[in-house]
């Protein structure tokens, strides 16, 4: 199969016969990557697409599953890790498209890649990690944090907040403070 049609699904059987349906699997690699910047899908990655096609009155109702694996670059840590990824989308194909965003019945088939690379490209993380509890890079030295020290509030505290913390340091004492900060109650006579 050619790289242009990998995504095509034939629907001949399916046109104009309302109510009928057909589901299909198959598996092949991505001609070209799909995604940007910090996750994508490459080239060459194998690719698995789960679709039931139905058939309705305006068109081709098609409901896919896609598994395949994510290439990202920890958005904290810059680690490049791969890990699975999965997304579901469904499209209807009219016979008659009426707006320029609505896909549609090309004949005998259905060209599956425009949605199926927007339900991707949508799905892929803006800022992925390599795990929950990264605790990513030191700001100072650019060295990959341990995962005890990630976890812990800075020891050197900003000059600029140094008033604030005594601050809130002599707030709580005085609230600790018998008959200090009390409102006065009903005087007894």
């Amino acid at each position: 199969m050619s790289e242009t049609r990998v995504y095509e699904e034939h629907v001949r059987d399916l046109v104009n016969r309302p109510g009928e349906m057909r589901e299909r699997s198959r598996r092949f690699s991505v001609p070209e990557k799909m995604g940007e910047a910090l996750a994508q899908i490459p080239a060459g990655e194998e690719l698995t697409l789960d679709v039931r096609l139905e058939s309705v009155h305006e068109g081709i109702l098609v409901s896919a599953e896609v598994s395949t694996t994510m290439h990202a670059e920890c958005g904290r840590c810059l680690k490049e890790f791969a890990t699975p990824f999965q997304i579901e989308f469904q499209e209807l194909f009219a016979y008659t498209p009426t707006e320029a965003d609505e896909y549609g019945v090309h004949g005998d088939h259905v060209d599956l890649e425009p949605p199926l690379r927007d339900a991707v490209v949508l799905a892929l993380p803006f800022q992925p990690v390599c795990r929950p509890d990264c605790p990513g890079l030191d700001p100072e030295s650019g060295e990959l944090r341990d995962a005890e020290v990630g976890g812990s509030p800075a020891t050197d505290i900003d000059p600029r907040w140094v008033a604030l913390a005594g601050f809130q340091t002599n707030a709580a004492t005085a609230q600790d403070e018998p008959g200090s900060g009390e409102t006065p109650g009903p005087v007894s006579k």
